[in-house]
């Protein structure tokens, strides 16, 4: 009985577009705004677009299916779920739940560096093209001892704010804002970005494969991509689909999420790219993309002032939507096994998290000499298990057990709702989760290890 009752008073979704927008805020983020333009850059531009399209329907459509179908059919977090089915598995969503926790105490650092950029827009301070001098505005500004700390509290409080007001007053209320709000700024950035003078080369250079520039290592840099974007293997989609009605239609949210992911994937990559050609800087610049060139950018664009402030909200409201999710991987698990009250885990748990993304912050600055791997602070070790570890082993994991412990046939039914919905690729969706999904990803996983260590 007392099940029964928890399952009644478990929040829900208002709505499958409410639901889609929240879960589409969980994927993208960072991972499309920053890491997708620059992976696009140093692995060959279309080429890498190409194989990332095709491995996002193999592989991301394939475990999103999978994640927000066990979520929906225990109705329970990304530990409860496993658990249900199989007391000996709930460690494989433990993975989950520790990948979330180690993710945004990172991530909330990188989230602060966002705010910083958004003052630093809005005060006009992206007034050189001097790649060097933007360089160190960004290298004094992250290895500084007190204002990343600072602005990653100002993050942490963003994200709690919104987790406290539960799923529909909270995340699902505030998706609905962020997420038209975030394409909205996007598209624009795009339109202004390819009317540049000579942008057409990195339109070319973005959409236009060069076949011959495909081999192994831009295969496993989408394949990774792919489970960075979309937020795969932290427990974010099981816990999302855990609040998913009953009645709702599971195969076309698992469909639209990965859509409107790519799409944004898309244009960011068509924000960034056709201006970085334009004023002739490094499409392969890396990480530094978004955070240095974008800046040069800016400041040689008509209106250039206006569309920096606007493309770092953009960033911070992709981070934002991404971060509740990861919060609320954990705060879910606390308050279905805890017992404990929403405002109690938001705020404990967001302070944990808080003092983990401190040493993280400080490992970039004064830290900097402290290591824990070989040559990694504590920042990269948090970026490298949770990234590199957690993630693709909760994947295959994830894929091992939905086709060899609770079965396809169950896992199908759920998905079909009892097999009212038509599944024409059920088949399909069988021989990737069983078959290809593990052995792929655990290619990853090890090509992750190998070039790390090796």
């Amino acid at each position: 009985m007392s099940n029964l009752q928890e399952k009644k008073q478990r929040e829900q979704w208002s709505s499958r577009l409410g639901f889609v927008l929240a879960a589409a805020g969980s994927a993208i983020g960072l991972g499309n705004l920053w890491r997708f333009p620059y992976m696009a850059g140093q692995n060959g531009g279309g080429a890498f677009v190409a194989v990332y399209l095709g491995l996002l329907v193999l592989v991301g459509f394939t475990i999103m299916l999978a994640e927000l179908t066990l979520g929906r059919y225990t109705q329970l977090n990304a530990i409860g779920a496993y658990k249900k089915i199989s007391e000996k598995w709930a460690w494989v969503g433990a993975l989950g739940v520790l990948a979330g926790f180690m993710i945004l105490s990172f991530y909330s650092v990188v989230g602060g560096w966002v705010i910083n950029y958004v003052i630093k827009a809005l005060t006009g301070a992206f007034n050189t093209a001097d790649m060097d001098a933007l360089g160190g505005m960004f290298g004094s500004m992250i290895t500084n001892p007190f204002s990343p700390i600072f602005y990653h509290a100002i993050f942490m409080i963003l994200t709690l704010g919104i987790v406290l007001g539960g799923i529909k007053g909270g995340i699902e209320k505030y998706s609905k804002i962020l997420m038209p709000a975030l394409f909205v700024m996007l598209f624009a950035i795009m339109l202004r970005s390819v009317t540049l003078p000579g942008a057409m080369e990195g339109v070319k250079y973005f959409l236009v494969p060069d076949w011959n520039a495909i081999d192994g290592g831009v295969i496993l840099a989408a394949l990774g991509q792919v489970f960075f974007s979309l937020s795969l293997g932290m427990g974010c989609m099981v816990t999302y689909g855990s609040y998913i009605k009953k009645d709702e239609n599971l195969l076309k949210s698992a469909l639209s999420v990965p859509l409107l992911d790519t799409g944004a994937a898309l244009l960011a990559g068509l924000a960034i790219l056709p201006a970085v050609f334009a004023f002739g800087f490094d499409p392969a610049e890396g990480p530094g993309l978004v955070f240095v060139t974008l800046p040069a950018v800016f400041s040689q664009m008509p209106l250039g002032g206006l569309f920096g402030v606007a493309f770092f909200l953009l960033v911070l409201f992709a981070a934002l939507t991404s971060a509740i999710s990861l919060l609320e991987v954990v705060v879910a698990y606390v308050i279905d096994e805890w017992k404990w009250t929403r405002k109690k885990a938001t705020l404990v748990i967001a302070g944990v998290i808080f003092l983990v993304g401190v040493p993280a912050s400080l490992s970039i600055g004064p830290w900097s000499g402290f290591h824990i791997l070989p040559n990694m602070g504590i920042f990269d070790t948090l970026d490298f298990i949770s990234g590199k570890v957690l993630l693709p082993l909760g994947g295959m994991l994830l894929a091992i057990f939905l086709g060899w412990v609770w079965g396809m046939e169950n896992a199908i039914k759920e998905a079909t709702n009892d097999g009212k919905l038509n599944f024409a690729l059920a088949g399909v969706w069988t021989i990737l989760i069983k078959y290809i999904a593990p052995v792929a990803i655990a290619v990853v996983f090890v090509q992750g290890i190998i070039s790390t260590f090796f």
